[in-house]
């Protein structure tokens, strides 16, 4: 009986200890380029992209976790902070999976165009030798 208790306990353990949300970090990017490494988000917190541009000229980016009430708005960055000049806008775009705030990728090839292009280059080699 005490070993079904430690066994529900366990398991219920690793399913508490996984659900700590893991995202890309970048303190700040220009254009496209945005160096990043990876943080695990505390409780009240997800995954945020935040595009912006700088003086109205100069693509910004960020990437990291972000407290859930200040997902999917836009703010404004003054210097100085008490001032109304406005250096850049950000617009922060949340999510909440693992790792959800990467980059675009490259379109993913289906299974039938690679199959097909396997065979092909099967029966050229073959062919040649």
């Amino acid at each position: 009986m005490n070993r079904i208790i430690l066994g529900i306990f366990a398991v219920t353990l690793c399913f508490a200890i996984g659900q700590t949300l893991e995202c890309y970090k970048c303190d700040l990017g220009l254009w496209d380029l945005c160096i990043t490494t990876k943080m695990t988000c505390g409780a009240d917190e997800h995954c945020y992209t935040g595009v912006g541009k700088a003086a109205g000229i100069v693509k910004i980016r960020k990437k990291g976790c972000l407290q859930k009430s200040e997902c999917n708005k836009t703010a404004n960055v003054n210097f100085p902070s008490d001032s109304n000049t406005t250096i850049y806008s950000m617009t922060n775009t949340c999510c909440d999976t693992d790792l959800c705030n990467a980059a675009p990728g490259l379109p993913r090839m289906g299974a039938m165009p690679l199959a097909l292009a396997t065979l092909l280059t099967l029966m050229t080699a073959k062919a040649l030798v």
